[in-house]
């Protein structure tokens, strides 16, 4: 809901680091990668209760996520990158909040069940629009540098961090948190399902 606004003020505040490692011959994929490398110890911070580590963890693959994009425009952005991109951050979605049903089973697997899919909902109608816009040459003004049509909704990036972060700060509200955000995912798949049925007519 919010991305498109601090767009610009996450872009301001990682452009020195990132010409800074454009600089040192490292490159996006690079980045990429040990992003989500340091997502996956993030996890399993989580699964073990080590949740203040697990904060530290998200924190970085979030920086991470948002270096190699602005890496790759500082140099040459390609197809390559904008899929890894997309597919190892969906997936560090759905994986972090398994971290927190491994930890506690009983309390946290049917919250983090209901929560992971309604991730599948969002991204998937995320990714469905993105296809059949790229296919009809539609762009997105909020997200012009993007390597794919990004549509917005209630629960976007910014929204999702937010959710894992308060995870991480209170685990003992993760159901609550869980199912509260499953709803707000579950409006933000039925709007881009209405975008797409509207648009794509």
């Amino acid at each position: 809901m919010i991305d498109a606004a601090i767009l610009p003020f996450v872009k301001r505040a990682i452009d020195r680091p990132a010409r800074a490692l454009v600089a040192r011959g490292i490159g996006a994929d690079q980045i990429t990668l040990v992003g989500f490398g340091i997502g996956l110890a993030g996890v399993l911070a989580v699964s073990l209760g080590l949740f203040g580590l697990a904060l530290v963890c998200l924190v970085l693959n979030r920086l991470a996520d948002g270096l190699d994009g602005a890496m790759a425009r500082l140099t040459q952005p390609t197809d390559r990158g904008a899929y890894l991109d997309i597919a190892l951050d969906f997936m560090f979605y759905g994986l972090f909040p398994l971290g927190f049903a491994l930890h506690d089973p009983s309390t946290n697997a049917l919250p983090a069940a209901v929560l992971i899919c309604s991730f599948i909902g969002t991204g998937s109608s995320f990714l469905a629009f993105s296809i059949i816009a790229e296919k009809r040459g539609i762009t997105s003004a909020d997200y012009p540098t993007k390597g794919i049509y990004y549509l917005g909704g209630l629960t976007e990036g910014t929204e999702t961090i937010a959710l894992f972060v308060a995870m991480c700060m209170f685990p003992a509200a993760f159901p609550w948190l869980a199912y509260t955000f499953a709803g707000l995912c579950a409006i933000t798949t039925l709007t881009r399902w209405l975008a797409g049925w509207r648009m794509f007519q």
